[in-house]
């Protein structure tokens, strides 16, 4: 009768080793310890040591196995091996019953070089333990229990520093890790199904984490989805797989919630990028010097498995009829009409902004109107400290202008703050807007003698908060996730075909921010107040707004978002 191991019952160890042996190679030793910092592997073979270490970071899950036919021989290997071991789930009741061996798989994702020293990627690699020194299968599993437990133990201490500590099971080993994926089926050129499936299950499989999977089905759906229902069951995070479109439905949702202060203090939002331009998964990977264009999916999705997250800045953007939350820009001109305008060629992906940009400036056209800015006073504006950041807050919620409310199809104006941690359900009847409220004085109304106020004719104006408008488009060279500023973009009218050129091919690398007759600065807040016969598209978050004037501020570290923070 076979004997089930309870993984609960067994505790962690604080290190582990132990000396594995392949039968086939008779003087070939393996020796692996378990620590805090990772796995060190060495392969002793015929007087030759070979090390290698695989840290903690790279490491998302462990399984423990047991062998399905045929008896095989204990070995470590990337999965680029064609030898691979015919094992089932410890569970499973297909197992050959003459093997007492116990299988523990660790999957491990590394960073390796290509032949160009600036070519990196993350490479799968599936670590396999045997381990048979009793005569008893139960034995033997029992030990491999022992490093799984001992494994994510270091896995969960590790996030100890991101996630409360209620999180955590009295064993101090399990994480309610349940995450809500959002998907986009429509996103870029429509292959969001497909990458899901295939690229991102697996790795949550391999990570043991649970999800509940929704696909949107009309516009607004992932809206009115994080509106309306219980997110307190998905403390593990929120997962849109899609645009940069499919998020800012998602962060303006629960903003439309009366417990959107708790949610974003606990909830991670993440992004696995299949639409267009894929902004911010972008900016995320670079700030983590991530291998993302390797592998956009791959890196991202591990960003996920792993659970860190990092304080992501979000703008408040006000219009005459609502407020929007903001998590990467804000534009008017043209890259804002390039943006929209080629909606009607995205079946070609990215290339479509690159098709329409040329197309443009064939054509180039002006925009008269006033663009307003608040500068940041120093450098540290830039670099607010969490401490600061909190008073800042609490200076904003005790005397900010209190008109973060909006009533659909009413004027009205009122603040409402949310107690505790209550979970309301909103009707599409009651849809209103919450969060912080703002500091700027209302629309219409004149400003503070410290801004700065222009009046005239624009090429274009557009503001970024990460680093990144689209993958190959890093637009604030200077930007950091958490940074407390924003990063305005002011062409004016008149600018020479040869410096536009150069600015346009200068996002690429960072260099237009130096282009003459180009206006780049850091803000914290701004206004724009459009003529109203000069048209234009207003873009925030690459997503159509009403046309008119819209003044937008700095809202530092109010949301979290997965990153492979080390």
């Amino acid at each position: 009768m076979n004997m089930e191991i309870e993984e609960d019952c067994i505790s962690p160890s604080p290190t582990l080793e132990e000396t594995f042996y392949i039968l086939s190679k008779k003087n070939s030793v393996y020796r692996v310890k378990l620590s805090e910092k990772g796995l060190c592997l060495q392969k002793e073979y015929n007087g030759n040591v070979k090390n290698e270490t695989i840290a903690l970071e790279d490491i998302i899950g462990c399984r423990c196995m047991r062998s399905k036919r045929f008896a095989q021989k204990c070995m470590w290997h990337p999965t680029s091996s064609k030898k691979y071991l015919k094992v089932v789930d410890e569970n499973s009741m297909e197992w050959d019953e003459t093997d007492v061996s116990a299988y523990l798989y660790i999957y491990a994702y590394i960073i390796k070089k290509g032949k160009v020293k600036s070519n990196k990627k993350r490479e799968r690699m599936v670590i396999t333990l045997r381990f048979r020194s009793y005569d008893k299968y139960e034995d033997n599993m029992r030990e491999a229990q022992k490093w799984k437990v001992t494994i994510k133990y270091y896995m969960n201490t590790h996030l100890k520093t991101s996630l409360p500590s209620c999180y955590f099971t009295s064993s101090d080993v399990k994480i309610d890790n349940k995450i809500l994926v959002i998907l986009n089926p429509k996103s870029g050129v429509g292959k969001a199904r497909e990458v899901f499936q295939n690229k991102v299950v697996p790795l949550l499989t391999e990570a043991d984490i649970n999800y509940d999977l929704h696909v949107t089905r009309h516009a607004h759906d992932a809206r009115n989805l994080t509106r309306t229902q219980n997110m307190w069951q998905y403390m593990g995070g929120v997962v849109v797989i899609g645009g940069d479109g499919i998020l800012h439905e998602v962060i303006n949702g629960l903003m439309e919630r009366p417990d959107w202060e708790n949610l974003f203090q606990d909830l991670k939002l993440g992004i696995i990028p299949s639409g267009s331009g894929n902004g911010l998964a972008k900016s995320i990977s670079y700030a983590f010097n991530e291998p993302y264009d390797q592998s956009p999916t791959l890196v991202s999705a591990l960003n996920i498995v792993r659970g860190v997250s990092t304080p992501l800045d979000l703008v408040r953007v006000e219009t005459k009829t609502q407020v929007l939350f903001s998590f990467l820009s804000v534009g008017w001109g043209l890259l804002s009409d390039v943006d929209i305008e080629s909606e009607r060629i995205r079946a070609l992906g990215s290339q479509r902004f690159t098709v329409w940009t040329v197309a443009k400036l064939i054509g180039l056209r002006s925009y008269k109107g006033t663009v307003s800015y608040l500068p940041v006073k120093n450098e540290k504006a830039c670099s607010i400290t969490s401490d600061e950041d909190n008073e800042n807050r609490s200076v904003m919620s005790e005397e900010g202008r209190r008109d973060s409310f909006y009533s659909v199809g009413s004027r009205r104006s009122t603040y409402l703050s949310a107690a505790g941690s209550s979970y309301e359900s909103l009707s599409d009847d009651a849809v209103h807007t919450f969060g912080p409220p703002s500091n700027l004085p209302p629309l219409g109304q004149p400003l503070p003698p410290d801004w700065v106020i222009v009046k005239g004719e624009f090429v274009l104006v557009h503001a970024s908060y990460p680093t990144h408008l689209m993958t190959d488009c890093i637009f604030a060279p200077s930007a950091k996730l958490d940074d407390g500023c924003i990063w305005l973009c002011v062409i004016k009218s008149g600018i020479s075909r040869a410096h536009l050129v150069q600015f346009l091919l200068g996002m690429s690398n960072g260099t237009h921010t130096t282009v003459p007759q180009i206006d780049f600065l850091p803000v914290s807040a701004f206004r724009i107040e459009p003529e109203p016969n000069y048209g234009g598209h207003i873009t925030v978050d690459g997503e159509l707004i009403e046309f008119g004037p819209l003044q937008a501020e700095i809202l530092p570290s109010l949301a979290n978002v997965f990153a492979r923070a080390h």
